[in-house]
């Protein structure tokens, strides 16, 4: 009776050990995925940002010629383009902001699923989690600074008084800097994307 005891422990244990190595497995897998996701994320986010500061840029360009040169039809259409990128980056910041409150609800689930996995994978769960809520903080942040922005332009488009163009002037280098940091916020996190990328790979191999 002992040793069909221990014969049962000894298959119950196999059984448990080898459902939570697949279990393990899975979540490897999984979490893989959403790495490689991420940074493809992050890559299209910094294509995007450059793009816009490089639109921006030239936006400023034309304005100081237009401004130079008191060429009333070059400042409208400078105007009108000013107006077409700033709802654009307005809806973008506002769809990434939605995107990171989403992966920080994904990372709560998956901390409540790998609590009993294993220190580890909880550890890696909680730091993902951080990280994200960081970023959601940063593109709130960001998203205020540009309908601040956004609403004060409004009062100044049309007007050619010296000091509200010196105003909006001001206002879309703030705009390219806003681009620009979140450009170098972006760089950062494509780097911590790849290098949880390669540890997932490496505990694969173990």
């Amino acid at each position: 009776m002992n040793r069909m005891n221990r014969l049962s422990s000894a298959l119950v244990a196999s059984l448990l050990f080898s459902g939570g190595a697949y279990a393990q497995g899975w979540n490897n897998q999984h979490e893989r995925a959403q790495d490689r996701r991420e940074v493809r994320q992050d890559k299209r986010e910094m294509r995007d940002d450059r793009r816009d500061v490089a639109e921006l840029e030239n936006v400023l360009t034309r304005f100081d010629r237009a401004y130079a040169r008191r060429d009333e039809g070059d400042m409208r259409d400078v105007e009108d383009r000013l107006r077409q990128l700033v709802r654009a980056e307005l809806a973008e910041s506002q769809n990434e902001l939605e995107a990171d409150k989403a992966e920080v609800r994904r990372d709560g689930r998956e901390a409540r699923s790998d609590r009993w996995q294993g220190r580890g994978e909880y550890r890696d769960d909680r730091r993902d989690r951080r990280d994200d809520i960081r970023d959601v903080r940063v593109e709130k942040a960001s998203l205020s600074a540009r309908m601040s922005i956004a609403r004060e332009l409004s009062t100044l488009v049309g007007s050619r008084r010296p000091s509200d163009l010196n105003r909006t002037r001001t206002l879309i280098t703030q705009l390219i800097d806003l681009g620009r940091q979140e450009m170098r916020q972006n760089k950062q996190e494509l780097r911590e994307d790849k290098q949880e990328l390669r540890e997932d790979r490496r505990q694969r191999r173990y």
